[in-house]
């Protein structure tokens, strides 16, 4: 079938924040980005600073208010430091604006063309799920540091081990409210042309207090995979009823990194202090029965923490880090595929037990 919205890729992840230079220090120091560029009162930006944090292909945008009346600021005194535009790069702004109006978005930022001496950028937006937007990037003709106003900036990072692997945003995951997610799926489908890929239920997902349904969407190339999530009815509260309460309302979960050894990357955030879920050593007995045959040492795997899944494609390695704040809300996945395209559905129980000892030790399981 034609694709009458084509997407680039993944252009970049901003991220609202209640103070930009320290996050920025934060994903430098903890995950092994740099910064390569900033906006601000210097570069003539009056109401926003932004730095630029680059790892592989992954680019995140922390941006903070200058003034408490600015939206950012209402934003992150309601949530707290989360994930606010979803970023694609996409072959025309314009056009990608005009087609999902028609098919039903709701427009947050009408095609914008702003020039400076390094060529044209143009960008627009639309409203997804609580206050995320899909934002809509066009950079052929712009040639400049990431977008107008950003001036090129040095990392303070000076060590040259610093990047720990990561190269590219493999999924970014959603948690809505209770009812919400065939809405949130059928709206991908209708605006952009997304497919649903994969779907687990409650029976798929739940333990002995807590459950959740999942469904994945991705674009016709497959490039652009957005699982969205919803609670569902169990003795206890489910993870995903303890976002929606600390997030106030639906919003981005968690992201996905890739990367190409699991066990280097996992060992460098470690050693920089990044804190992952506990995984209980019972989880390893008789894994390679249970996954087959694998490239690394089960041993080693047990010492990180890291799960393993198989599909009909291969094999997937992955961990997950505790929530990156007060909050009990955001949180990275670290993942490595071995021909694998599933989402570790093999870990869910194991995962979602492991979240729960989390819980309960904040007293809300």
């Amino acid at each position: 079938m034609t694709d009458f919205f084509p997407i680039l890729g993944y252009d970049h992840l901003e991220f609202y924040v209640g103070n930009a230079r320290q996050a920025a220090g934060f994903y430098e120091a903890f995950f092994g980005f740099k910064t390569t560029a900033h906006r601000g009162l210097e570069t003539g930006s009056r109401k926003v600073a932004s730095y630029l944090v680059e790892q592989g292909h992954i680019r995140f945008v922390l941006s903070t208010a200058l003034t408490l009346d600015h939206p950012i600021a209402q934003q992150v005194l309601k949530h707290g430091d989360h994930v606010a535009v979803i970023a694609l790069e996409v072959p025309d702004a314009i056009a990608a604006y005009k087609t999902v109006t028609a098919r039903g978005a709701m427009g947050a930022v009408p095609p914008t063309l702003v020039e400076d001496e390094h060529g044209l950028f143009r960008y627009s937006a639309i409203h997804a799920y609580g206050d995320v937007l899909i934002k809509f990037v066009d950079r052929r003709d712009y040639r400049g540091n990431f977008a107008p106003e950003f001036q090129a900036f040095q990392s303070r990072s000076t060590s040259p081990d610093a990047d720990a692997g990561l190269q590219a945003i493999d999924h970014i995951v959603a948690n809505v409210e209770q009812g919400a997610m065939d809405h949130w799926v059928q709206f991908f489908a209708d605006t952009m042309g997304f497919q649903l890929l994969v779907q687990f239920d409650a029976d798929a997902i739940s333990t002995n207090y807590s459950a959740l349904s999942s469904k994945v969407v991705q674009d016709r190339s497959g490039k652009i995979k957005l699982p969205i999530n919803e609670p569902a009815p169990a003795k206890g509260k489910s993870q995903i009823q303890e976002y929606l309460e600390y997030h106030q309302g639906p919003g981005i979960q968690h992201i996905a990194c890739s990367t190409a050894n699991i066990i280097a990357t996992v060992t460098q955030l470690r050693q920089a202090g990044v804190e992952f879920l506990h995984v209980p050593s019972t989880y390893y007995q008789d894994l390679a029965a249970r996954v087959g045959q694998i490239d690394e040492s089960i041993e080693r795997l047990a010492d990180l923490g890291i799960l393993v899944d198989r599909d009909q494609e291969g094999y997937l390695l992955q961990i997950f880090t505790q929530p990156l704040e007060d909050r009990p809300t955001l949180f990275f996945e670290i993942i490595q595929r071995h021909g694998a395209e599933s989402f570790g559905e093999g870990n869910f129980k194991s995962l979602f037990e492991a979240i729960e000892r989390e819980q309960a030790l904040r007293g809300n399981l």
